[in-house]
């Protein structure tokens, strides 16, 4: 597997390969240069460096931040004029960043600033205030209690999915991506929304993908004009979000209309209904659209990219597929797994853990400092840019043995405190990702009614190119062979 060109925003945006290097430390850390420019605090790669390197920031910023790391550390200093602009991979310092002190960093990033255009300011790019407030509304959702009822829709989503495969004969190839990512909205369209998604599902898997595309290629693009202006691109994120804003607005409206039909565990859209008639709500038309439209796209898009790449990695690896599929047939012997099953099946849920560890579906977090920090040593100026790559974290050698192989058994055994400061996929502490109980269940359910009836296999020859764009996608789907077992 290699990886393919990128319209990743934050690298293009945040390391431009015009910038010069500003000058040796001197003293403390103080720049010789004029004081416009950013003290240099940390080692980094130069100007120079950064002009040869510039067709691999765009084609593949994961391995250009993984070289990077390589040569320069843990903290490393980019050298771009203002704002600083530091890559951070030290499993320690990246636990201060998004846990012990979070509240001294904050979202506002081309990141995450770039993803609201589509989501608006729902939890996974809004600020405090009025994050945790919508927080608190939500978390209902998300409950252990919710399980079951997930599951339920999880179960009703792939087993649409395996009575399609079931009546192939194996010899044409499925794009597993497109595949993957559908049942996973479906599961949102059911869990969180409601039934009334699921005529316009597919719709909305490609609004989704062709708005965060468009919105990647708008933050990479240093002059891209408004998106008032008539231009191809313009127009078609407007289409794009015009799509999901239409959606909600189905949704709202029939359950505005028949307000009694509460579920008796309320989901998202009763629970954000219900605070918006609350005595000194905080949550108007425009704060319950963000939400939604967030959880639409936050909820299939991840889920979808982390089991396309979990077919890839069991096709990829024949000795943990086949442990998977003996203690699929142990406890399952080829029937629909439930709820109760997932205690019995240990080793599933480490493929599932695993391949997020290899593939996080979120490769890049930022922040920026509110105040002068320190982090690992080195002095991190007010202002500064921090760029964190769960990819890079989960490859740290101190936490992980040969951390570039597919071991699932490595989730048998417990974590370790350096393991769990290396390991994020859902991000870490207050900002923790809501939904990540409900993906592990959605991704462990899907993986053993699938992998207990089929095994999916790689054409012969066929090359798989990653391309790290919002998640982590295969460039041109994922073609694969579905054979019955």
């Amino acid at each position: 597997m290699r990886s393919g060109r990128s319209n990743t925003p934050v690298i293009l945006a945040a390391i431009h390969p015009a910038s010069e290097s500003y000058g040796e430390p001197v003293g403390n850390g103080e720049s010789k240069s004029s004081s416009w420019r950013a003290p240099i605090t940390a080692s980094g790669p130069t100007g120079a460096d950064m002009m040869r390197n510039f067709l691999l920031i765009r084609r593949d910023p994961i391995l250009f931040l993984s070289n990077m790391q390589a040569a320069h550390g843990n903290v490393l200093q980019f050298p771009i004029p203002r704002p600083g602009v530091y890559l951070v991979s030290d499993p320690d310092a990246v636990k201060e960043v998004l846990v012990t002190n979070a509240r001294q960093y904050s979202k506002r990033t081309i990141q995450y600033d770039s993803l609201s255009l589509v989501t608006g300011n729902g939890l996974l790019t809004a600020d405090d205030p009025p994050w945790r407030a919508h927080r608190s509304v939500l978390q209902p959702a998300f409950h252990h209690e919710a399980l079951s009822g997930i599951a339920e829709h999880v179960t009703q989503a792939v087993k649409v999915r395996v009575d399609e495969w079931e009546q192939l004969d194996g010899s044409t190839p499925q794009d597993v991506e497109a595949e993957m990512m559908q049942t996973s909205l479906q599961v949102v369209a059911g869990a969180l929304f409601g039934s009334q998604w699921n005529d316009q599902a597919r719709g909305i898997t490609e609004a989704t993908v062709v708005a965060l595309d468009a919105v990647v290629a708008r933050a990479r693009n240093p002059l891209a004009p408004p998106l008032s202006w008539p231009t191809p691109g313009a127009r078609k994120l407007r289409r794009s979000i015009g799509t999901l804003d239409d959606a909600v607005s189905s949704v709202l409206r029939t359950r505005k209309l028949n307000p009694g039909e509460v579920q008796s565990l309320p989901d998202v859209v009763d629970l954000l209904l219900a605070s918006a008639v609350d005595p000194g709500a905080l949550l108007d038309d425009q704060a319950i659209r963000d939400e939604l439209v967030t959880m639409l796209v936050a909820g299939h898009e991840t889920v979808g990219s982390a089991m396309t790449w979990m077919w890839f990695l069991l096709a990829s690896n024949p000795g943990p597929a086949d442990s998977l599929h003996a203690e699929l047939d142990a406890v399952l012997d080829r029937r629909l797994p439930r709820l109760s099953d997932l205690e019995s099946l240990p080793y599933t849920r480490a493929v599932v853990e695993e391949t997020l560890r290899l593939y996080p579906p979120a490769w890049v977090i930022t922040r920026k400092a509110l105040a002068d920090q320190e982090l690992s040593g080195h002095e991190i100026p007010a202002g500064s840019l921090i760029i964190m790559s769960p990819w890079i974290v989960h490859r740290n050698t101190t936490a992980w043995d040969a951390p570039e192989q597919f071991r699932p058994e490595r989730f048998l055994d417990g974590s370790s405190s350096a393991r769990r400061a290396a390991y994020l996929p859902f991000g870490m502490g207050a900002r923790l990702c809501i939904g990540r109980d409900m993906a592990l269940l959605e991704c462990t359910l899907i993986l053993a009614t699938i992998a207990s009836r089929f095994r999916l296999q790689l054409p012969l020859g066929h090359e798989v190119i990653a391309l790290p764009s919002v998640t982590v996608r295969p460039t041109g789907g994922l073609p694969m062979l579905v054979e019955p077992r």
